[in-house]
């Protein structure tokens, strides 16, 4: 049976509907059914049931438009439900926002109430890095008057719309994203305003009311998010802050336990009569690394698992500022204080950090130290003081005194740890006058290292101390005292000498040597009599003449007597008749060549200088000397 064509067209805009088809194939309908041979009152009729098939069909869409939105807004709640990203989630919001807005870019921004203005926090679809680090202040642009008044704004063309205030950077940004219709809308979490959340196109848009609600439906979710991750972070930052400070209260108890224990027990190393070598020892146990004690001068103490280390000038230095350790170069140095005092330092290696408790505890290992400094020095000092008043006693002239007492000087002196019955040698020590109570305390401390005695005389500083080179003692005390002070320092020396009875002389003859230092403008040298040459001949109160001709002419002496030659008998010719060669060869008949062959080989023996005129002279009376002593004068 054939059907009318008002019946096909209805059953067609049923099917169409049925489908989803788009609107474009329900308008087209009539124009079918006309084709088909509709007409008149039927050809009206087709078209008023396609004007009410596309009304179905924009209700359909609204309907499939609004169940999207619903789920959206649903998956929003879902993901705001399981929040652990909250940059994730702000996302996914402005990703939801373009999409169901159906818009080519949608972003969100956040007030910053420190600089007053908001800012960019995530974008979806934008290609402008510009436009991404946007920042407008209150009021500036369609987003600041937004966030200025919590009210949605939207504009069908931003670039031409008069009623925002445009600025250079805002204008910019939105010209190289290329966008044109733009609606915003607050991001309210109470009555505050955190936000401005947007949708934009790339050109002109109106934005109808529907969509203005379901961006404010995403804003509120996006504000309840932000505000949720505020409230979580808070939580989480109060407590970790009371996480911190449970365990910085438990270090600081351990660490205040384990500085007293060490403390504690350091201590009662140094009540208990313990070294500093013991000490530093302990210091080294405790801390996990090497330490080395030094003196203020920089000598070391003691040192325990570590090798030879100085501390560097800059590091004491701000140690002894702050009283704090410093750490150069992977080496720890703490200054030993007392008070404003400098007692020496403390230098920990092997440990490239230190935590404050370590630091502390190496800190009060320094104040323990300088407890041991001081209570050595103070038995230094009163052990300085008796062994300055026995040499004191020792340099008494024996025949000026009826009460002195030989055996009772030694006496003491063996209970000092002296031996009078070694040889000594004496030297008296002088610098300016300034720094003379440093010298003597230094000297002190040289003696006390030397096994010796150190103290005053007559203005200037007194040493007696072990061994038979005086004239090599003087030099090494001058030149160790010398840089030690940085200033010179003169040392006169005699010796050696046995027993308490000769001590006084030997003093005698150190001053006269130092006396004669000065006098030869040799300040800031060391020597002793011998080294003055014939000069300490003169000045000797013993006249070790045998010395002196072995010092002066003692390679000569030896090349005559292993070759049998006459080298002395030559030499003396040549001084006799005034360094004439030709004189001299008449006297020694021989030949000049022979004469000047052997004034080579004396020039070989004793230096190139042998006959400059202080030499000469040195060496004429050295021949004198040797020639008196192997044929001394008869009596007539």
């Amino acid at each position: 049976m054939a059907v009318a064509p008002a019946e096909a067209a209805a059953r067609n805009l049923l099917d169409l509907l049925a489908a989803g088809a788009p609107a474009e194939q329900l308008a087209a309908q009539p124009a079918r059914s006309r084709a088909g041979g509709a007409g008149g009152a039927e050809a009206a009729w087709i078209e008023e049931t396609t004007e009410v098939a596309l009304s179905v069909r924009r209700v359909l869409d609204q309907y499939r438009r609004r169940e999207a939105e619903l789920v959206a807004l649903f998956d929003t709640a879902s993901d705001l439900a399981g929040l652990r990203d909250l940059d994730a989630v702000l996302r996914a919001i402005v990703r939801r926002a373009r999409t169901l807005l159906g818009t080519d870019i949608a972003y969100l921004t956040l007030n910053d109430p420190v600089a007053h203005d908001t800012f960019m926090r995530v974008t979806d679809g934008s290609v402008s890095a510009a436009f991404q680090q946007l920042r407008l202040g209150m009021g500036e642009g369609l987003g600041g008057l937004v966030a200025q008044t919590a009210r949605p704004y939207a504009s069908t063309d931003y670039r031409t719309d008069r009623r925002f205030r445009h600025t250079g950077a805002i204008d910019d940004g939105v010209a190289e994203e290329g966008l044109g219709g733009i609606l915003g809308v607050p991001l309210r979490v109470g009555q505050e305003i955190i936000g401005v959340l947007f949708a934009a196109d790339r050109g002109p848009r109106e934005f109808t009311p529907d969509a203005i609600a379901l961006l404010g439906s995403l804003a509120d979710h996006a504000a309840v998010a932000i505000d949720s991750a505020r409230l979580m972070e808070e939580t989480r930052s109060t407590l970790s802050r009371l996480e911190a400070a449970n365990a910085t209260a438990h270090a600081h108890s351990e660490a205040l336990h384990r500085a007293s224990d060490a403390h504690d027990r350091l201590t009662k190393l140094v009540l208990r009569g313990a070294g500093i070598d013991d000490v530093a020892a302990e210091i080294a146990a405790l801390l996990g690394g090497g330490v080395a004690v030094h003196d203020t001068d920089g000598s070391e103490l003691a040192r325990s698992g570590t090798g030879p280390v100085t501390p560097s000038a800059e590091s004491l230095a701000a140690s002894q500022t702050d009283g704090r350790a410093v750490r150069a170069d992977s080496v720890w140095t703490c200054a030993v204080l007392a008070g404003t005092e400098a007692l020496g330092s403390i230098v920990l290696t092997g440990r490239d950090d230190l935590t404050e408790a370590d630091r502390r505890l190496f800190e009060r290992a320094a104040l323990v130290t300088a407890l041991l400094l001081l209570m050595r020095r103070s038995v230094a000092e009163t052990e300085d003081r008796v062994r300055g008043e026995l040499l004191d006693d020792l340099l008494v002239d024996p025949t000026a005194s009826a009460r002195w007492d030989g055996d009772s000087l030694t006496l003491r002196a063996r209970r000092l740890g002296v031996d009078l019955a070694r040889p000594h040698s004496v030297a008296v020590l002088d610098c300016e006058a300034a720094l003379r109570p440093r010298l003597a305390d230094e000297t002190a401390r040289k003696a006390r290292g030397l096994g010796g005695l150190a103290g005053t005389r007559h203005g200037h500083v007194v040493l007696l101390a072990p061994g038979d080179r005086p004239g090599a003692l003087a030099r090494s005390l001058s030149a160790d005292l010398a840089r030690t002070l940085n200033t010179p320092v003169t040392v006169g020396a005699s010796g050696p000498g046995h027993g308490p009875e000769h001590l006084a002389a030997l003093h005698t003859e150190a001053l006269r040597c130092l006396t004669a230092l000065h006098s030869l403008d040799r300040t800031g040298e060391g020597a002793d009599i011998v080294d003055l040459g014939f000069i300490g001949v003169l000045l000797g109160d013993r006249s070790d003449v045998g010395s002196y001709v072995d010092r002066v002419l003692g390679p000569v002496l030896a090349y005559d007597s292993e070759r049998g030659t006459e080298l002395v008998r030559t030499l003396r010719a040549y001084y006799d008749h005034g360094g004439s060669l030709s004189r001299a060869k008449d006297a020694l008949h021989v030949h000049v060549n022979t004469v000047v062959q052997r004034l080579d080989r004396v020039a070989q023996l004793l230096g190139p200088d042998w006959n400059t005129p202080s030499k000469a002279l040195e060496t004429h009376l050295a021949l004198r000397l040797h020639r008196l002593t192997r044929h001394p004068p008869t009596a007539p």
